[in-house]
């Protein structure tokens, strides 16, 4: 057995296996890259001067660093740099493409965020290469694509320019399948995916993780309902700053409050699609004390020296207490939309959904006409980002 097929029993893959035996996955790796195992600590691989662990980690469920600082620093140093592409675990990858279902012959996919290519080859395997258009920002990135897709024997349509533009010219497309996390869906691809057609995408509103979201295009614009959490690297044109960094410190108002910061915390994924609509822009981090202190924290997102805000809570007491600065007054906002979220039943991600139409983004509970609020470039993002306090 080849190691493409027990890496494909490993998956369980059904629908997508016959298009990934096709595809050589070890054409789309350079030499040298960071693996990045799901749960475990990242390490540099070499096939020159370690064949077995390069190979080892080419067919293995695992995320492979491929470029940092948008081609300036070396993919296999962790240190050096933000990670800028990068070829998908195979088990996050499939699972996306599963999100396209129903999808075979005669249809046609608008790929965005080549990357290394190894996607657009598997699209290109099972629908042919000439109903395969992927587009790429960087044209680095996209020449190595090429150089891969033709290694392995696939030559779809690539195209270096914004994905967020999709590519009109060879328009419209039954699928549109994106590679990198956005916070709004752009709607281009609504515009440039036919009646009936499905979009699927990352949708990071936060501009770090965020939800699967499937959509399918109803007269002018797309509808659809969300699957479960998500990280992708963002589209280049939608990049923004993602930390907490306590200032002004002198002018914070401190009150107590009598909500649990912890049960806010565990909320979980109807919390956060609820508070994307009502405390659009607020990002949020989680910091746990060895001691059973925990805080919530929050910040404007994009906007470093905006508002922010700090909810403690003392195990010692069992009370908690709220440090606010800015004019967002941003933890009044969040509890406010977690007061909403209980009022509403405690909803789940699966009773939330979004319409992308001409006139943006909208969240909605149940079923469309029940609109919670319309979400911009700047929507809400939990556990991820660094601290400075």
């Amino acid at each position: 057995m080849s190691s493409n097929e027990k890496l494909a029993d490993l998956l369980g893959l059904t629908d997508w296996r016959d298009a990934m035996l096709r595809v050589p996955r070890e054409a789309f790796v350079p030499d040298t890259a960071l693996a990045c195992p799901e749960g475990g600590a990242p390490y540099p691989i070499d096939r020159r001067a370690r064949p077995d662990e390069w190979r080892n980690a080419v067919f293995s469920d695992t995320a492979i660093i491929t470029q940092r600082a948008d081609g300036h620093g070396d993919p296999s140093d962790a240190t050096a740099g933000l990670a800028s592409s990068s070829l998908s675990a195979p088990g996050v990858a499939f699972a996306f493409l599963d999100l396209l279902s129903p999808i075979g012959d005669g249809h046609q996919v608008l790929d965005i965020g080549t990357g290394t290519g190894y996607t657009s080859a598997v699209l290109a395997a099972r629908l042919g290469e000439e109903n395969v258009t992927t587009v790429e920002v960087d044209p680095d990135v996209s020449a190595q694509a090429t150089v891969n897709l033709t290694a392995a024997g696939f030559a779809p349509q690539v195209v270096v320019g914004d994905g967020a533009a999709g590519c009109p010219e060879r328009a419209p497309f039954t699928h549109v399948h994106a590679t990198c996390g956005v916070a709004e869906i752009p709607y281009a691809w609504v515009e440039q995916t036919r009646q009936g057609g499905v979009i699927a995408a990352p949708w990071q509103p936060g501009r770090a993780d965020g939800f699967k979201v499937r959509l399918t295009k109803s007269g002018g614009a797309a509808f659809g309902k969300f699957g479960g959490r998500c990280s992708y690297m963002l589209l280049r044109s939608e990049r923004a700053e993602v930390m907490w960094r306590a200032h002004h410190t002198d002018e914070a108002e401190v009150t107590a409050t009598t909500i649990d910061p912890r049960s806010v915390d565990e909320a979980g994924d109807g919390l956060i699609l609820t508070a994307t609509a009502l405390a659009p822009g607020v990002g949020v981090f989680r910091s746990v004390g060895d001691d059973g202190s925990f805080s919530l924290l929050l910040y404007e997102v994009g906007h470093p020296e905006g508002s922010w805000a700090a909810c403690d809570y003392e195990p010692t007491d069992g009370t908690s207490e709220v440090t606010q600065y800015g004019p967002r007054r941003l933890w009044d906002e969040y509890a406010t939309a977690y007061s909403r979220w209980v009022e509403l039943g405690r909803p789940g991600i699966d009773r939330f959904g979004l319409i992308v139409s001409v006139r943006g983004q909208v969240l909605w509970l149940d079923e469309p006409a029940t609109v919670l609020g319309t979400v911009g470039r700047n929507g809400t993002l939990r556990d991820a980002g660094t601290v400075s306090r």
